[in-house]
Parts: structure tokens; C-alpha cells; sequence
């Protein structure tokens, strides 16, 4: 039974940082897999505070409590976000200051979408961790 719980303990700590930790590296599929599950979450969120009917014409009739719960869900979708970019940019070897790229219209989010979610983080151990698709095989080396 205590072993049940360690594990249920150690793969809520790998996802605490998976989530909400700038350290370390993360491989292409498990950036897909957040930002997907992110962009679902956020998109049921907003067809709950009313989707499209929020929007009257040019201008916004948003309910405050409305809202307020879709903002209690898109502020932690964004800090995701951010996360899980800036550890895919540590993967290809970039700072995570290279998010701000996302600043600049079209060209920077073009950019990002290659950078991070189609091509492949740096073979092996990087100045930011260890590959985390051989983790085993840098832990020997």
C-alpha cells in the first residue's frame, strides 16, 4: 500500500514539474500533449462563460462572474503554456528568453511553432539537463 502511494506521489511531482517548473528539458510529444489538453480546457471554459454570445456586435456583454471563471482558467492555461514553451526551447538548447519571440506577430509565432514543436531537441546532455528521451542512457555516460 505504501508503495501505491509513492507512486501516485512521484508521478504527481513529475507532473507539478512537467507544469509549473522552468528547470529542465522536454521533448517534442509532451509539449503537444499539454498544450492540447491546455487549448481543450480552455476551450470548454469559454464555451461555459457563453462562447461566441459574449461577443454583441462590437462590442463584449460579459457577465462579471462569467468572466471571472473563464479568467480563473485561461491565467494558469497561459502560465502552462509558458512553461512547458521555455522547457522545449531548453531542449533545442535556446534560452527561454527566445519566448519572447512570440511578441512579434506571425514571423514569431511561425518561428515557435518550428522551433519547438517540429524540430528535435538537442541529442543528449545539454547545459539545461539531461536528453529526455535517453534519460537512462546520459545517467551512465
Amino acid at each position: 500500500m505504501v508503495c501505491a502511494f509513492a507512486g501516485v506521489r512521484a508521478l504527481g511531482t513529475r507532473v507539478r514539474k512537467l507544469l509549473f517548473s522552468f528547470d529542465g528539458r522536454v521533448s517534442r510529444a509532451p509539449y503537444w500533449l499539454v498544450l492540447l489538453a491546455v487549448l481543450f480546457i480552455d476551450l470548454v471554459a469559454f464555451g461555459a462563460a457563453g462562447g461566441f454570445e459574449l461577443f454583441d456586435g462590437d462590442t463584449m456583454a460579459v457577465e462579471c462572474n462569467d468572466a471571472f471563471w473563464a479568467l480563473l482558467v485561461v491565467l494558469p492555461s497561459l502560465w502552462i503554456g509558458l512553461v512547458v514553451t521555455v522547457r522545449r526551447l531548453h531542449d533545442r538548447n535556446k534560452s527561454g528568453r527566445w519566448v519572447l519571440v512570440n511578441l512579434v506577430p506571425v514571423v514569431g509565432w511561425l518561428w515557435t511553432l518550428i522551433e519547438c514543436g517540429i524540430l528535435r531537441g538537442t541529442t543528449g546532455p545539454n547545459r539545461f539537463g539531461q536528453d529526455p528521451l535517453r534519460p537512462r542512457a546520459n545517467a551512465v555516460a
